[in-house]
């Protein structure tokens, strides 16, 4: 999921557009991008188009970004989306684990398929101190994504200062990592500012997240382009699992490949690689 494409839930003249775009995955809002009056319509229309044979015969993710569970729309956004090609449900400003399992307990209610994955955001202070627990709530759990605008802008926090991302986005791919999951990055909210989405988009990559989210169709070029796996990297980690496969059936827990020597800290980031880098 090199890039996730955000969509408003209200915007059905644009559902074919982001279907027919090069994004990875598209994110369809129910939360922020709908007004309060709109929040039927926007569900009705995400659910018919989720429905469709076009949605039905492609091969993008598909997320939703339902409204927080503290809304009064959260289970009316979950029973909408039963039996749609939603693979995974976007979950807006969890303050822990105890929210999550909330949210599964409300899918199952609500009839979501189990393999309904979640992608929880991380937009406060206090979900940033419990990331890793939020992300080991429930094997529901796929993937962390983080929210710079309402992590920064309550606090004061100004996200020109790369130092200031840098941290945010260090914490978080640690948390990712001790969970086991993935951590995808948030949006950039200037869409002319090119140079400072692809800075932005480096720094995620280099820390190890997987993509990138688009507000804006121009974003998604760049987006896959720095979160495209390397092949080379890709073809060791695939020599390594395979290596560490024949070590282990001979009783050794270290092993040599490409000349390097592999122990399990080497051997979970080449399993980490083959995990996260398929485009969906």
């Amino acid at each position: 999921m090199r890039s996730k494409l955000f969509v408003p839930g209200i915007r059905p003249e644009f559902f074919a557009k982001a279907l027919a775009s090069a994004a990875d995955a598209i994110s369809f809002d129910l939360e922020d991008a709908v007004p309060e009056s709109r929040k039927d319509e926007a569900r009705s229309e995400v659910g018919r188009f989720l429905r469709s044979a076009e949605a039905q015969s492609s091969d993008k993710l598909f997320i939703v970004r339902v409204n927080a569970m503290g809304s009064a729309h959260f289970t009316a956004d979950l029973h909408a989306l039963k039996g749609t090609t939603v693979g995974m449900l976007n979950l807006p400003k969890p303050q822990g684990a105890s929210e999550v399992l909330s949210a599964v307990e409300a899918m199952d209610t609500a009839g979501l398929a189990g393999d309904t994955t979640l992608l929880v955001n991380i937009e406060t202070p206090g979900a940033l101190r419990r990331a890793s627990e939020i992300a080991t709530a429930h094997p529901r759990v796929a993937g962390l994504q983080l929210g710079l605008g309402d992590l920064f802008e309550p606090a004061g926090i100004d996200r020109r200062v790369p130092a200031n991302v840098h941290a945010a986005l260090f914490l978080l791919s640690l948390a990712a990592a001790e969970a086991g999951v993935f951590c995808c990055d948030g949006a950039f909210p200037d869409i002319k500012d090119t140079d400072g989405f692809r800075a932005e988009a480096a720094m995620a990559r280099a820390l190890g997240f997987i993509g990138k989210s688009c507000i804006h169709p121009s974003q998604i070029a760049a987006a896959n382009e720095i979160f495209q796996p390397d092949p080379a990297l890709m073809d060791q980690a695939r020599r390594i699992v395979a290596a560490a496969d024949d070590a282990a059936a001979l009783g050794r827990a270290a092993f040599v490949v490409d000349g390097q020597m592999i122990d399990p800290p080497f051997l979970q980031r080449a399993r980490r690689l083959l995990l996260v880098s398929p485009r969906k």
